[in-house]
């Protein structure tokens, strides 16, 4: 697949301080990229970069193959959307909309077609008159991507741009950028926090934490097989649960073993051998932990107790007390269990994580 975005031993210092250090990346043609981390991890400053906002201490950006390097933003063919709609208060939608073009001495007609295409995709025809004071929070932000569909760019950057919206318009404008992005086909940078956004917009995901890319992979990669204990904890809401352990001997196969209780590790699939004695971290998510339901004999089991119960709607979480931890449990909203009921539990070993202890690294 051809590079639509290709960053090589990209570093960025600010003074003494290193923000970002020896970054690769590459970025397939068509592709919904979505860099995530907490504040403070890099994930803009990377997106400032490519765009050309800031200039890079070492390494160098390609655009379709295009050394950008040192291009300055109007020419990189990009299309950027903020957090905030930095949008011109006094114009229309409609001249906000065409701003950039005239100031490109594009003929007249050429506006006209491209403002026409992108209030049909965006669905603001009837907003084009109107002035940004006049719109809800999520009319502006579909007229600030507006203004950058209209340039035509090879590449659309988004900084955060559903951030200042409140949940239900995030909700229905995520829905609208992977539509948009399905509609148009072009390569998408998307930055955020919100791990809900990267799971249902991405192709792939980039994890970023001080700088540095923890794992770059398609979401059910990402959640299923999380390469660290970092982002392993900041997937998935409620976080995944973690026990602290070591490897045992059970009966001439391997088990993990936490404050004397043991979980077999015959579904676990690893490449490398388990030996007894290794310090590890067992993490389960709260969906891979079936309560009270009868899965066979031979199966598994585990004696614990609810500590509290809170309703979800669809979902029921369960906080539960077991073997000295307490873990989170999503069950059916159906299903109600008071605290300090005696419950039993099954997990499903082919779905859980092994961490070193000292490495933090998958197993």
């Amino acid at each position: 697949m051809n590079s639509s975005v290709s960053i090589k031993e990209l570093s960025l210092n600010f003074g003494s301080v290193k923000v970002l250090e020896n970054l690769n990346l590459e970025i397939n043609d068509g592709e919904f990229l979505v860099l995530l981390g907490s504040s403070g991890c890099g994930k803009s400053t990377l997106l400032n970069c490519i765009a050309g906002l800031l200039d890079i201490s070492e390494g160098q950006i390609f655009i379709k193959g295009k050394n950008v390097t040192w291009e300055e933003p109007k020419d990189r063919g990009i299309g950027m959307v903020f957090q905030s709609y930095a949008l011109y208060p006094q114009m229309t939608v409609e001249k906000n909309l065409a701003f950039g073009l005239r100031v490109a001495k594009m003929p007249q007609v050429e506006i006209d077609k491209r403002i026409a295409r992108a209030a049909d995709i965006l669905q603001i025809q009837p907003l084009l008159k109107r002035k940004p004071a006049e719109l809800s929070g999520g009319q502006r932000q579909r007229v600030a991507i507006g203004r950058a569909l209209v340039r035509d760019v090879d590449v659309f950057l988004f900084d955060e741009p559903l951030s200042n919206l409140d949940a239900k318009l995030r909700s229905e404008l995520r829905v609208e950028i992977k539509r948009l992005h399905h509609s148009l086909k072009n390569t998408m940078i998307y930055v955020t926090h919100d791990q809900i956004e990267a799971l249902t917009l991405a192709d792939r995901i980039a994890i970023m934490k001080s700088g540095v890319i923890q794992q770059l992979d398609e979401p059910t990669t990402i959640y299923n097989a999380p390469r660290n204990l970092f982002v392993a904890g900041f997937i998935g809401s409620p976080s995944m649960n973690f026990l602290h352990g070591e490897l045992v001997d059970n009966g001439g196969k391997t088990a993990f073993a936490t404050n004397g209780v043991k979980f077999s590790l015959d579904a676990y699939a690893t490449s490398e051998p388990l030996k007894p004695g290794r310090k590890v971290i067992l993490g389960v998510r709260p969906e891979h932990i079936k309560v009270n339901e009868d899965l066979g004999p031979g199966t598994e089991v585990h004696d614990a107790v609810v500590d509290i119960e809170e309703p979800m709607g669809a979902d029921n979480l369960l906080w539960i007390k077991h073997a000295g931890h307490t873990m989170s449990v999503r069950i059916n909203g159906a299903r109600r269990f008071a605290a300090g009921t005696p419950v039993k539990l099954v997990f499903d070993m082919s779905l859980a994580s092994l961490f070193d202890a000292t490495t933090e690294d998958r197993i």
